[in-house]
């Protein structure tokens, strides 16, 4: 028996403790979908967010950036994305969680380190697939971006502490600190279509961002 356990109160102490039992994405998963209803805060304007043109200042496609109302709704009632990027030889990667705030114009802004796959994907300019709220949630392909904007960067330090509590007493919380040290970087996700009943296939070509139209079939010579 352990007669010296973690004492709750030590923020640090708590989140090292969960996280040697738990993998980080076990750790996202679990975390968002246990404990952010308790820290969710009535100070995160998730549905009635208005609908502001880029606060962040940073240029979005205007073809691009088109929010279905089935996304606006689901995203202000999530608490976790399912996020797949495309890998070199055009198919899917598994999907991970992660945990997610939302822009006034209602993209999802995430963090990640800078050596994910996910990252380095992006960087090089790779579509995303995401999932909200579950697995087999309401998909949507869309573009994203390593954003350097601070106001963007700011609201993922100050919102995820308010929605998340692992993230409030320490586990892959995002701070200034981090940011200006390259440890962490901020992606912004702007949506291009829904992808209704979509499922992930990892191995298998990602759809385009683009719907691709149906091809005719050729008339029957007589």
């Amino acid at each position: 028996m352990n007669r010296n356990p973690t004492p709750i109160g030590s923020g640090r102490n708590t989140a090292a403790a969960i996280s040697r039992a738990l993998t980080r994405r076990q750790m996202i998963a679990w975390g968002a979908i246990t404990l952010a209803g308790l820290a969710m805060a009535s100070t995160v304007p998730w549905a009635n967010a208005s609908a502001q043109s880029n606060p962040g200042g940073g240029k979005i496609d205007a073809q691009v950036a088109q929010v279905s109302q089935r996304d606006i709704d689901a995203l202000s009632k999530a608490s976790i994305l399912y996020i797949a990027t495309v890998r070199k030889d055009g198919n899917q990667s598994t999907p991970a969680p992660v945990w997610f705030t939302v822009t006034p114009d209602h993209l999802a802004l995430i963090q990640t380190q800078p050596g994910t796959w996910k990252a380095k994907r992006i960087r090089r300019g790779s579509p995303v697939i995401i999932w909200i709220g579950r697995k087999h949630g309401p998909a949507f392909i869309g573009k994203a971006e390593i954003v350097q904007d601070k106001k963007l960067q700011d609201q993922v330090i100050e919102q995820y502490p308010k929605k998340y509590l692992l993230a409030r007493v320490g586990f892959a919380r995002p701070s200034r600190a981090k940011l200006d040290s390259g440890q962490i970087v901020v992606i912004r996700i702007s949506p291009a279509r829904d992808l209704p009943g979509f499922i992930s296939e990892p191995g298998v070509p990602a759809p385009g961002l683009e719907k691709q139209p149906q091809s005719q079939p050729e008339p029957q010579k007589k």
